[in-house]
């Protein structure tokens, strides 16, 4: 079983969605700007992922900016994820024991 956090207005998001159903793959659908990530869970997709926290971070937002982020330490990058979902890099795709950021959507394709 797979799991997508996905935001739906997100193109590549969609496009991920998208290639995920067209392989048949058995999809859990988390909508994070809507049922926003904890700090737990956040860390757990970072451990999943095997990156920082700015890797995980839409850098080029104008949030990212506004909230001075760039040389922000890593509780500080976690907890702007948490307060401003919109900062997650999207698509997250897991399977349980791994993660991948699904762009490009084909990165998921790892995952099965």
């Amino acid at each position: 079983m797979l799991t997508i956090y996905h935001n739906p207005r997100c193109s590549k998001s969609r496009q991920t969605l998208q290639l995920l159903e067209e392989n048949n793959q058995d999809v859990t659908v988390v909508e994070y700007l809507k049922t926003p990530l904890n700090e737990t869970k956040i860390n757990e997709l970072l451990g999943l992922l095997n990156i920082s926290p700015i890797e995980m971070m839409r850098t080029k937002e104008a949030e990212f900016k506004e909230q001075n982020l760039k040389d922000a330490s890593n509780e500080v990058l976690i907890a702007a994820m948490v307060n401003t979902p919109k900062l997650i890099e999207r698509p997250i795709v897991t399977n349980g024991n791994t993660a991948v950021i699904g762009r490009p959507p084909e990165n998921v394709l790892t995952l099965f």
